[in-house]
């Protein structure tokens, strides 16, 4: 039986899979295409001052727009740059900014909301979708109870976000890959890689790693930036998100703010250098869509000197 090598250490040791061994969605990432690196979007977004201009990145570094990640809520749709974009035949992939995952196919709206959503995904025909796997709505689905909270971190709690990811997928016929949301607090009794990892098992599924959120958590748990790193299934890791960020001290609680800022915190480069190791990693998304375009050419290039994939 032929064997194929993976990795999923923090000292990069990699270990034979035999085929027949290989879970189903380890089978289907062998089909999802190699993206590169891109940047990320929400409505309206590239119209605020000082924002990055995406068609101008694409045009003079087209190794750091090779896609755009389409932040989307069902009932704004697509704004006129993110059409521009999919009208000129241009890589996409879809982040959701609306459907709690744990309680996906219970809620009473969902079935409206996915025939949205489909709508969507047959205009703009992205790779895959991904989103925060938390709580982006407060009992009905509505803009006006729009936030976003981390998941519980136990293990019941995994199960619910993992039936809900495989739900998606099946109704959408996309791999769904959940990503962990940034938090100033965190409930539960497992750390946040073990939640997620749990997670991707129970529902077969890829993931989205956030590493400057992962770093947020590592920071407010009082843990070293790669604490349990070392037994995550790396090889589940499809897409990544690096995002600047800034420590706060909040009446003396410190707390890293998500500010999407050009400037990555060192402990977020310390995880991103495990995590591009990952041998499903296809595509990797620099946030930086609130900074002007020469502002961000430093992040870009440590990204593609520290991820081979970034290279065409």
């Amino acid at each position: 039986m032929r064997k194929r090598p993976t990795t999923n250490h923090l000292d990069g040791r990699e270990v034979d899979v035999d085929d027949g061994a290989m879970t189903p969605f380890l089978r289907r990432v062998q089909d999802l295409p190699h993206l590169g690196v891109g940047v990320s979007t929400e409505y309206g977004a590239a119209r605020a001052a000082g924002a990055l201009d995406v068609f101008a990145l694409a045009a003079a570094h087209p190794r750091d727009a090779a896609f755009l990640e389409l932040g989307v809520e069902v009932d704004k749709g697509l704004d006129d740059d993110a059409r521009r974009w999919v009208k000129e035949g241009r890589r996409t992939t879809y982040h959701f900014l609306d459907v709690n995952l744990d309680t996906y196919g219970e809620d009473h709206d969902d079935e409206a909301w996915l025939s949205g959503l489909c709508a969507h995904l047959d205009a703009c025909a992205p790779a895959w979708l991904c989103g925060d796997a938390g709580l982006w709505h407060f009992g009905a689905r509505d803009r006006a109870h729009m936030l976003l909270l981390p998941p519980i971190l136990t293990d019941e709690s995994a199960s619910a976000l993992a039936r809900g990811v495989a739900r998606l997928r099946e109704h959408t016929g996309k791999e769904v890959l959940p990503e962990n949301p940034p938090g100033a607090a965190f409930v539960g009794d497992l750390h946040l890689l073990d939640f997620f990892a749990r997670v991707a098992e129970r529902a077969d599924t890829g993931l989205l790693l956030d590493v400057a959120h992962l770093a947020m958590f590592q920071h407010v748990t009082g843990r070293d930036a790669l604490d349990g790193l070392r037994s995550f299934p790396l090889e589940r890791v499809v897409e990544v998100h690096v995002a600047g960020g800034a420590v706060r001290d909040v009446d003396g609680f410190s707390v890293v703010d998500d500010s999407h800022g050009a400037d990555v915190l060192d402990a977020t480069w310390r995880i991103f250098d495990v995590v591009a190791r990952a041998p499903n990693l296809k595509a990797v998304v620099f946030e930086c869509e609130r900074n002007a375009n020469d502002g961000v050419t430093a992040g870009f290039d440590r990204i593609a000197a520290m991820w081979p994939g970034a290279r065409p």
